[in-house]
């Protein structure tokens, strides 16, 4: 019987519910790449909105570039050290940044790890040249939104998720879907593993009357809810929170974790950030440095992050 050209492969089973334990080999273009990866990231659905829609973009540019490349006819579970090394070749040659580099590296491991085939890349990036990144901030990105700002958001639920965002520090995504009926415990918000980055629930401290005051509005907007209005989904809420920022001349509120992280060192340690003005690590005594270190490790895990050499990102070093 002839291939019809128009049937899709089966992916039972590769990544996705069903029996089947491997993906059939195929002999046709691109496509079957593109799709199949695809379709692994529909059926895995590891960490938050935009992470998967950040990952989906990544594995089709990667899915092209090994076809120019020359590698014809792959499927998913095609990949060898080969595919490998000649797209890091090519990144390296494109002159793209380190943090680039390491984040389609990533992604490469997501897509190893589903197929069952970590092996074919090595653990460590310096096997392939890649070097450590530097995450020393010299200047600070922190970022305030005032009133008169908080008052050109003409959707209340934007502007609510923005203040969320400034008194705590959360990301865009966690604001968004904020539920302060779940998250607000009293003396500290638990925020879900659906609303992270990497699907990490955490605890942020509610430690000051101007944050309680923030999530008494909260209480009162969304009631047994979240800041997703209920005739609209997740994505939709986006595109308002963007369309209305933007409308209001505001940018880069990335920044506003960063005055958060900025904020609470100086609370924690009793100066300033190096980013913000501070004292440079080298400057410190041994006993500033052990209160240094020690309210690093507290801002990484408040901010979501695992590791106490991120924070330089939002403190400098």
């Amino acid at each position: 019987m002839s291939r019809d050209p128009c049937r899709i492969p089966d992916l039972v089973g590769y990544g996705l519910p069903g029996g089947q334990k491997h993906l059939p080999e195929h002999r046709d273009t691109v496509r079957d790449l593109n799709y199949q990866l695809k379709q692994l990231c529909r059926h895995n659905r590891d960490g938050g909105y935009a992470t998967q829609r950040n990952r989906e973009r990544l594995l089709s540019l990667i899915a092209d570039q090994l076809h120019a490349l020359g590698f014809r006819g792959m499927g998913a579970q095609s990949l060898k050290p080969k595919h490998v090394e000649a797209l890091v070749n090519r990144w390296q040659g494109e002159s793209l940044s380190v943090g680039t580099i390491k984040n389609r590296m990533t992604v490469l491991r997501w897509w190893a790890q589903k197929v069952n085939r970590q092996n074919v890349i090595a653990r460590q990036n310096d096997h392939y040249g890649i070097p450590e990144r530097v995450f020393v901030s010299t200047d600070s990105k922190a970022r305030q939104v005032d009133g008169a700002a908080l008052e050109r958001i003409k959707d209340d639920h934007v502007r609510m998720s923005l203040e969320l965002q400034q008194a705590f520090g959360l990301r865009r995504e966690e604001a968004i879907k904020f539920q302060p009926s779940y998250a607000d415990q009293g003396d500290h918000l638990g925020l879900k593993e659906s609303w992270t980055k990497g699907s990490k629930a955490r605890e942020i401290p509610v430690r000051t009357a101007a944050q309680r005051a923030v999530l008494d509005r909260a209480h009162r907007l969304a009631g047994r809810g979240s800041l997703i209005p209920a005739e609209r989904n997740y994505r939709q809420q986006l595109r308002v929170y963007e369309r209305h920022t933007a409308n209001a001349g505001l940018s880069k509120l990335h920044g506003l974790r960063h005055a958060y992280a900025q904020g609470r060192y100086e609370e924690l340690t009793g100066w300033k950030a190096p980013a913000a003005g501070g004292p440079t690590s080298r400057s410190l005594t041994r006993e500033q440095c052990a209160i240094d270190r020690e309210a690093r490790l507290v801002i990484s895990r408040e901010l979501g992050h695992e590791r106490e050499q991120i924070t330089t990102v939002y403190l400098g070093r």
